[in-house]
């Protein structure tokens, strides 16, 4: 991955909207989520909506299908793998890891 489709990646989900609107698509699956869906889910004007997927299917991290009359929004995973694996793609080759963090192991079943 390039540095500047990287560095466009992550301003798109730079705007909080957009990060929660990029998170509910990514949480919706393979099957996307109808616009109207996004917009009630969110709670925000259509027009504000549609500003804020532009930038994300700009950026490529979103794509759009009509079907009939409705407008399906999917998260595209590929592009999310590649922003994920350039993020992670040299962690700690100048350097030591830093030690695993610690979980919470109240959060965690009972065995």
């Amino acid at each position: 991955m390039k540095l500047e489709i990287a560095a466009s990646q992550l301003e798109a989900i730079g705007n909080p909207t957009r990060l929660q609107l990029y998170r509910v698509l990514v949480r919706a699956g393979d099957e996307g989520m109808p616009v109207g869906s996004v917009q009630q889910k969110l709670g925000i004007a259509a027009s504000t909506l549609s500003h804020h997927l532009r930038k994300l299917v700009d950026a490529g991290l979103v794509t759009q299908e009509r079907q009939a009359t409705t407008l399906i929004c999917r998260a595209h995973y590929p592009a999310m793998q590649s922003l994920i694996g350039y993020l992670a793609d040299e962690c700690c080759a100048d350097g030591a890891c830093p030690p695993e963090p610690r979980r919470n192991t109240a959060c965690e079943p009972a065995r």
